[in-house]
């Protein structure tokens, strides 16, 4: 491989590890090296796989100096694992030549993981029951009210323009379960949403009561 490619790639290799931190591994393969036991050209954090420059090829290198060809293709965000255990995700793209011929491997090898242990322990903390919606918190009764009232046109499905008695029966049921009619003044701000008069409200809970609806 020609010295200017290589120190192009030994000033990504450093960026790139810079940018990422001591868990990032950053290596180089020579795919043009007279010994293909030695194809490691620069390493940066070579602590995660316990590599050093010089050390051979890895299997996706190792295919690579089998099949040279154009066709190689990169492999982005896979999943490795080292010889004690350690889970890495890994990226390999062949630097290629003037000619499109591959003449070395840039892969990066990030030791996850920690980061996929810290995910299990959020993912059992944050876990709920149901997996539904979260219910908002109101900031006022005024708020309370108005969060059951479009709870109730969610539960029948439609418009108030377009319910049914029946719907609005079910709408009002389900607001007198929740307490709504608690908070005071809600009889009024419910008959004007529903546009329903007071006795007719009555009407509708005394029928929902009885699930008649």
């Amino acid at each position: 491989m020609e010295q200017r490619h290589l120190d192009f790639l030994k000033h990504l290799a450093a960026g790139v590890a810079a940018e990422f931190g001591s868990n990032c591994e950053v290596v180089v393969h020579d795919l043009t090296a007279a010994e293909h036991e030695s194809t490691i050209v620069t390493l940066e954090n070579g602590h995660v796989t316990g590599r050093s420059v010089s050390d051979g090829p890895s299997e996706v290198v190792l295919k690579a100096l089998q099949h040279d060809t154009p066709e190689l293709q990169d492999r982005l965000a896979y999943l490795t694992r080292t010889e004690d255990g350690r889970t890495l995700k890994s990226t390999t793209i062949f630097y290629r030549d003037e000619n499109g011929l591959p003449v070395a491997v840039f892969g990066i090898n990030f030791d996850i993981t920690l980061l996929l242990a810290a995910s299990e322990t959020i993912a059992s903390i944050t876990d709920h029951q149901g997996g539904e919606k979260p219910v908002e918190i109101p900031n006022s009764v005024s708020d309370l009210l108005d969060n059951l009232i479009e709870q109730s046109v969610r539960l029948v499905g439609k418009p108030v323009a377009f319910m049914t008695r029946e719907d609005k029966v079910k709408a009002i049921g389900f607001l007198n379960e929740s307490g709504a009619f608690l908070v005071t003044k809600s009889g009024p701000k419910v008959c004007e949403f529903f546009g329903i008069s007071k006795y007719t409200l009555y009407s509708y809970i005394d029928e929902a009561k009885k699930g008649t609806a």
